[in-house]
Protein backbone atom coordinates (compact mmCIF):
# COMPACT_ATOMS: atom_id res chain seq x y z
CA UNK A 1 0.00 0.00 0.00
CA UNK A 2 1.68 3.21 -1.03
CA UNK A 3 0.68 6.79 0.55
CA UNK A 4 0.00 10.15 -0.47
CA UNK A 5 -0.47 13.32 1.15
CA UNK A 6 -1.96 16.14 0.25
CA UNK A 7 -3.26 19.29 1.97
CA UNK A 8 -3.09 17.63 5.12
CA UNK A 9 -4.59 14.41 4.63
CA UNK A 10 -3.21 11.02 4.25
CA UNK A 11 -4.81 8.53 1.04
CA UNK A 12 -4.54 5.53 1.11
CA UNK A 13 -4.00 3.70 -2.55
CA UNK A 14 -4.12 0.11 -3.19
CA UNK A 15 -3.46 -1.77 -6.81
CA UNK A 16 -6.80 -2.80 -8.40
CA UNK A 17 -6.08 -6.27 -9.48
CA UNK A 18 -8.76 -7.27 -12.42
CA UNK A 19 -8.91 -10.64 -13.57
CA UNK A 20 -7.56 -11.62 -16.61
CA UNK A 21 -10.69 -12.47 -18.68
CA UNK A 22 -12.08 -9.37 -17.67
CA UNK A 23 -8.68 -7.13 -18.78
CA UNK A 24 -9.22 -8.93 -22.53
CA UNK A 25 -12.93 -8.32 -22.85
CA UNK A 26 -12.64 -4.70 -21.75
CA UNK A 27 -9.83 -4.43 -24.26
CA UNK A 28 -11.39 -6.14 -27.17
CA UNK A 29 -14.79 -3.92 -26.28
CA UNK A 30 -12.73 -0.49 -27.04
CA UNK A 31 -11.07 -1.98 -29.92
CA UNK A 32 -13.69 -2.76 -31.27
CA UNK A 33 -15.29 0.59 -30.26
CA UNK A 34 -12.42 2.69 -31.50
CA UNK A 35 -12.50 1.04 -35.05
CA UNK A 36 -16.28 1.78 -35.50
CA UNK A 37 -15.86 5.57 -34.95
CA UNK A 38 -15.76 8.21 -37.18
CA UNK A 39 -13.02 11.08 -36.91
CA UNK A 40 -14.65 14.28 -35.42
CA UNK A 41 -12.16 16.16 -36.44
CA UNK A 42 -12.64 16.78 -40.01
CA UNK A 43 -15.94 18.14 -41.39
CA UNK A 44 -17.32 16.67 -44.09
CA UNK A 45 -18.68 18.79 -47.29
CA UNK A 46 -21.93 19.58 -46.85
CA UNK A 47 -24.55 16.94 -48.40
CA UNK A 48 -25.74 18.07 -51.61
CA UNK A 49 -29.27 16.87 -53.13
CA UNK A 50 -28.61 15.30 -56.65
CA UNK A 51 -27.39 17.06 -59.41
CA UNK A 52 -26.29 20.10 -56.85
CA UNK A 53 -23.10 21.46 -56.32
CA UNK A 54 -21.11 20.41 -52.68
CA UNK A 55 -20.78 23.41 -50.82
CA UNK A 56 -16.90 22.96 -50.41
CA UNK A 57 -14.57 24.98 -47.87
CA UNK A 58 -11.03 25.62 -47.95
CA UNK A 59 -10.45 24.98 -44.14
CA UNK A 60 -11.82 21.49 -45.13
CA UNK A 61 -8.76 20.64 -47.71
CA UNK A 62 -6.45 19.48 -44.84
CA UNK A 63 -6.34 17.16 -41.95
CA UNK A 64 -6.46 18.87 -38.49
CA UNK A 65 -4.37 19.02 -36.59
CA UNK A 66 -1.32 19.33 -39.14
CA UNK A 67 0.32 16.29 -37.74
CA UNK A 68 4.36 16.05 -37.89
CA UNK A 69 4.82 14.83 -41.43
CA UNK A 70 2.84 18.03 -42.79
CA UNK A 71 0.21 18.90 -44.05
CA UNK A 72 -2.52 15.86 -45.45
CA UNK A 73 -5.23 16.34 -47.64
CA UNK A 74 -8.39 15.82 -45.87
CA UNK A 75 -11.08 12.78 -46.27
CA UNK A 76 -13.55 15.55 -46.86
CA UNK A 77 -11.40 16.72 -49.88
CA UNK A 78 -10.72 13.35 -50.91
CA UNK A 79 -14.40 12.43 -51.04
CA UNK A 80 -15.40 15.62 -53.17
CA UNK A 81 -12.37 14.45 -56.45
CA UNK A 82 -14.81 14.26 -59.72
CA UNK A 83 -17.71 16.15 -58.08
CA UNK A 84 -18.99 18.79 -58.88
CA UNK A 85 -18.20 21.57 -56.09
CA UNK A 86 -18.99 25.42 -55.07
CA UNK A 87 -16.30 27.17 -53.29
CA UNK A 88 -16.41 30.57 -52.57
CA UNK A 89 -12.81 32.55 -52.42
CA UNK A 90 -10.70 35.12 -53.88
CA UNK A 91 -9.30 35.38 -56.89
CA UNK A 92 -5.35 35.83 -56.99
CA UNK A 93 -4.03 39.17 -58.74
CA UNK A 94 -1.55 37.94 -61.26
CA UNK A 95 1.06 40.35 -63.55
CA UNK A 96 1.42 37.87 -65.52
CA UNK A 97 -1.85 36.34 -65.70
CA UNK A 98 -1.80 33.08 -68.42
CA UNK A 99 -4.85 32.30 -70.47
CA UNK A 100 -7.25 29.56 -69.85
CA UNK A 101 -6.78 29.65 -65.96
CA UNK A 102 -6.53 31.63 -62.68
CA UNK A 103 -6.01 30.79 -58.99
CA UNK A 104 -8.56 30.96 -56.12
CA UNK A 105 -7.70 31.07 -52.56
CA UNK A 106 -9.31 31.50 -49.00
CA UNK A 107 -7.62 35.17 -48.67
CA UNK A 108 -6.82 38.05 -51.06
CA UNK A 109 -3.11 37.20 -52.46
CA UNK A 110 -1.43 39.69 -54.92
CA UNK A 111 1.71 38.26 -57.26
CA UNK A 112 4.51 40.26 -58.19
CA UNK A 113 5.74 37.38 -60.70
CA UNK A 114 8.21 39.81 -62.09
CA UNK A 115 10.06 40.31 -59.34
CA UNK A 116 9.72 37.61 -57.19
CA UNK A 117 9.56 34.33 -59.17
CA UNK A 118 8.64 31.57 -58.31
CA UNK A 119 9.05 33.02 -54.41
CA UNK A 120 5.31 33.51 -54.38
CA UNK A 121 2.93 33.80 -51.31
CA UNK A 122 0.43 31.55 -52.02
CA UNK A 123 -1.43 29.27 -49.68
CA UNK A 124 -0.95 25.47 -49.59
CA UNK A 125 -4.93 25.49 -50.11
CA UNK A 126 -4.68 27.54 -53.45
CA UNK A 127 -7.03 26.31 -56.24
CA UNK A 128 -6.10 26.42 -59.86
CA UNK A 129 -9.22 27.06 -61.43
CA UNK A 130 -9.28 25.88 -65.64
CA UNK A 131 -11.71 27.12 -67.80
CA UNK A 132 -13.13 24.66 -70.25
CA UNK A 133 -10.74 23.74 -73.15
CA UNK A 134 -12.88 25.96 -75.19
CA UNK A 135 -11.84 28.93 -73.58
CA UNK A 136 -8.08 28.35 -73.34
CA UNK A 137 -6.85 31.73 -75.12
CA UNK A 138 -9.09 33.70 -72.64
CA UNK A 139 -7.75 35.71 -70.16
CA UNK A 140 -9.99 36.50 -67.17
CA UNK A 141 -9.37 40.01 -65.70
CA UNK A 142 -8.83 40.31 -62.26
CA UNK A 143 -12.12 40.60 -60.08
CA UNK A 144 -11.61 42.10 -56.24
CA UNK A 145 -13.88 40.22 -53.54
CA UNK A 146 -15.19 37.11 -53.00
CA UNK A 147 -16.25 34.89 -55.75
CA UNK A 148 -18.61 31.70 -55.77
CA UNK A 149 -17.45 29.03 -58.34
CA UNK A 150 -18.97 26.05 -59.18
CA UNK A 151 -17.18 23.48 -61.24
CA UNK A 152 -15.98 19.78 -61.02
CA UNK A 153 -13.22 19.06 -58.27
CA UNK A 154 -10.23 17.27 -59.39
CA UNK A 155 -7.59 16.29 -56.34
CA UNK A 156 -4.04 14.74 -56.60
CA UNK A 157 -0.87 15.78 -58.18
CA UNK A 158 -0.68 17.70 -61.56
CA UNK A 159 2.37 19.62 -63.11
CA UNK A 160 1.69 22.18 -65.65
CA UNK A 161 4.24 23.10 -68.41
CA UNK A 162 5.76 26.06 -66.74
CA UNK A 163 6.75 23.07 -63.83
CA UNK A 164 4.09 24.54 -60.93
CA UNK A 165 1.98 21.76 -59.46
CA UNK A 166 -1.48 22.07 -58.75
CA UNK A 167 -2.66 19.15 -56.03
CA UNK A 168 -6.86 20.99 -56.80
CA UNK A 169 -8.17 21.93 -59.50
CA UNK A 170 -11.65 23.19 -60.00
CA UNK A 171 -12.92 22.96 -64.06
CA UNK A 172 -15.26 25.28 -64.47
CA UNK A 173 -17.86 24.54 -67.44
CA UNK A 174 -18.51 26.37 -70.43
CA UNK A 175 -20.76 28.90 -69.45
CA UNK A 176 -19.88 29.93 -65.83
CA UNK A 177 -18.10 32.98 -67.39
CA UNK A 178 -20.49 33.91 -69.76
CA UNK A 179 -21.42 37.55 -68.00
CA UNK A 180 -17.27 37.94 -67.58
CA UNK A 181 -15.52 40.38 -70.21
CA UNK A 182 -12.92 38.36 -72.86
CA UNK A 183 -10.15 39.40 -73.11
CA UNK A 184 -7.64 38.30 -74.96
CA UNK A 185 -4.26 36.62 -74.51
CA UNK A 186 -1.32 38.93 -74.46
CA UNK A 187 1.05 38.20 -78.06
CA UNK A 188 4.44 39.31 -75.62
CA UNK A 189 5.12 39.05 -71.60
CA UNK A 190 4.20 42.66 -70.12
CA UNK A 191 7.57 42.72 -69.06
CA UNK A 192 10.14 42.16 -71.40
CA UNK A 193 13.77 42.83 -70.68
Amino acid sequence: MCANRSLGMTLARRPVRLPIRLLVGLSAALLAAGLQAAPASEPSPAAAPSGEALELKFSQFFRQPIGDHGLALSEALLAADGRNVRLVGYMVAQEQPRPGRFWLTPRPVRMSEHADGEADDLPPSTVTVQLDPSQKDRLVPHQDGLLVLTGRLRVGRVEDETGRVSWVRLELPPQALQSQPVAPAPSSPPHAH
